[in-house]
């Protein structure tokens, strides 16, 4: 069974972006919570500094946004592949 490729990937893309939201928002409030996991976030954003304030919880969620779609879509088109593969071409 094939996957759609576009839903695949906005659903990842959503998913990333509200667990980056929603971890950076909280250390806004809370400094300590999520440091190491939003100072490796930042290690691949350019940008994007934790607790910086509320632009670059914006920044850090925009870069996930756009991460999660792309990483989704090539997960989907690998999945379809290696399904057309094994499947012998019958879908």
């Amino acid at each position: 069974m094939r996957c759609h490729i576009f839903s695949l990937a906005l659903t990842i893309g959503l998913v990333w972006a509200m667990a980056i939201l929603v971890v950076a928002s909280a250390n806004l409030f809370s400094p300590d919570y999520g440091r190491a996991f939003l100072e490796v976030t930042a290690s691949l954003y350019p940008g994007y500094h934790p607790g910086a304030g509320v632009g670059s919880v914006v920044t850090g969620t925009l870069y996930a946004l756009v991460d999660g779609t792309v990483g989704g879509a090539i997960f989907g088109w690998v999945y379809n592949a290696l399904v057309r593969l094994f499947a012998g071409g019958k879908d």
